[in-house]
């Protein structure tokens, strides 16, 4: 086992997540808080909630789509969003939650889950694709820039693998903003490269080739709207997240941690704890 306890352990292997690296990247000692320490949040952005809720929702009407039924109607979409928001809503009961302007209070969080399912609903188009999964698990063994393989395996749950009429997977991620993804932001997040090294790693796509890329991204506006940002990841840029996954772990297992002040802090969940360190 590394000295850090973060790493999760299932046998001889140890598991890292993209979650677990980005956040290690963000703020090193948020890292420490919430994985390392595993505090309890001293407070929760609505955001976290809101976007459980908006995902169950988008995976279960794909889930009816890979089933190979009629898509389920907008209603079922605002019941599953609504379940799913009053039970994480329970979960947090007790912790201060911090409303944003786009969801103010409950009723306003509700209220715009209802207005972006129905952009989603009358805007999302998948003719041209099959549904390939939905919520895949994968998992592949990380090496070093040498080529040898280390003790650790990457984890990740890619939210839904599509096939397009050239017969070639393209990955979706699906997001909730109030700001529009810019293009450059596309093409360097480490997340669709992680799940693009997750589906090279697991034969949907061959070694070398690249991987199309896709966020969906839910806006928070007065009228949402439903937005499509296309990007790929090469076998280069696969082999550069390898790279810095394996630094940010041995980062983690040196106890290397410290404050990174940023935007990301008006939202952290623990700025008492990092106020005192």
């Amino acid at each position: 086992m590394p000295r850090n306890q973060a790493i999760t352990s299932f046998s001889q292997d140890l598991y890292v997540s993209h979650s677990q690296i980005f956040t290690y990247q963000s703020c090193s000692l948020k890292y420490r808080f919430h994985y390392v320490e595993k505090r309890k949040a001293e407070r929760i952005s609505i955001n976290l909630p809101f976007g459980k809720a908006i995902h169950a929702a988008l995976e279960f009407h794909n889930r009816s789509l890979k089933a190979g039924r009629n898509r389920e109607p907008l209603n079922a979409l605002v019941e599953t969003f609504e379940v799913v928001l009053n039970l994480e809503l329970e979960k947090h009961a007790g912790t201060p939650i911090i409303w944003k302007k786009a969801a103010p209070d409950k009723p306003g969080a509700l209220a715009m889950g209802h207005s972006m399912l129905t952009a989603f609903y009358e805007s999302i188009d998948l003719s041209g694709y099959a549904v390939v999964e939905v919520e895949l698990p994968l998992s592949a063994r990380l090496y070093t820039d040498e080529g040898l393989p280390t003790e650790f395996m990457l984890v990740g749950i890619l939210d839904l693998l599509l096939m397009d009429e050239n017969s070639e997977a393209v990955v979706v991620d699906n997001k909730t903003a109030a700001q529009p993804i810019a293009q450059q932001t596309a093409d360097d997040d480490n997340q669709m490269s992680a799940y693009a090294y997750l589906l090279a790693a697991n034969k949907y796509v061959f070694p070398t080739a690249p991987v199309k890329c896709r966020f969906d991204v839910l806006r928070k506006l007065k009228t949402p709207k439903l937005e499509h940002v296309h990007t790929t990841r090469t076998a280069q840029d696969r082999r550069r997240f390898a790279k810095i996954a394996n630094a940010v772990l041995a980062g983690i297992d040196s106890g290397n941690y410290f404050p990174q002040p940023g935007w990301m802090c008006s939202d952290c969940s623990y700025q008492n704890a990092c106020k005192a360190w």
